[in-house]
């Protein structure tokens, strides 16, 4: 279905990419508390200079030992990476850094859903806010994965105000 406009022949997010500190905390995580299924691994790598340095911008001694995908529901995949290298971070940046990021994940029930994560002990960053303007009729709230990377839980099962007027949705179950 092309547009006519920006890159020829897009479709949309096949997934999203982040790193984990531990593997295994991450994939316990993401099967058992989100409910994303596993799908394969790849891994480790050969030590590759320019596919480090060149093809994937990171120091050339860095070598990932593990990717892992998983698909959850409906929506983006996660490739999961656990990498070595000699200059990593392990701060995460703050929303409001260059590069911060968070997950959205949609959920008919926004309450159950913090019930089920507080259950848990998932660190639930305060009570669901309502949204307002064009998201009114949406509801959200952060929450912390073991490793400290930012998800949201979003709910709108009525709908957002914007949509009763749009040519294009953003996204709707």
């Amino acid at each position: 279905m092309p547009t006519g406009r920006g890159i020829p022949g897009l479709r949309g997010t096949d997934h999203i990419g982040f790193t984990v500190p531990d593997m295994e905390q991450a994939h316990h995580f993401l099967v058992d508390v989100i409910g994303c299924d596993f799908v394969y691994s790849l891994g480790p790598y050969p030590q590759d200079e320019e596919l480090m340095a060149v093809r994937i911008g990171v120091h050339p001694q860095a070598q990932i030992l593990e990717i892992r995908f998983y698909r959850c529901f409906n929506g983006s995949n996660f490739e999961v990476f656990h990498y070595d290298a000699p200059d990593q971070e392990y701060e995460r940046p703050k929303n409001s850094d260059m590069g911060g990021h968070h997950i959205a994940l949609y959920v008919d029930d926004l309450d159950d859903a913090v019930s089920y994560l507080r259950e848990r002990d998932i660190d639930v960053m305060g009570e669901p806010s309502a949204s307002s303007g064009a998201s009114l009729g949406q509801r959200w709230v952060y929450f912390t994965s073991p490793w400290g990377m930012q998800f949201e839980l979003v709910s709108f099962p009525e709908g957002k105000s914007y949509e009763r007027d749009a040519e294009v949705l953003l996204w709707h179950p």
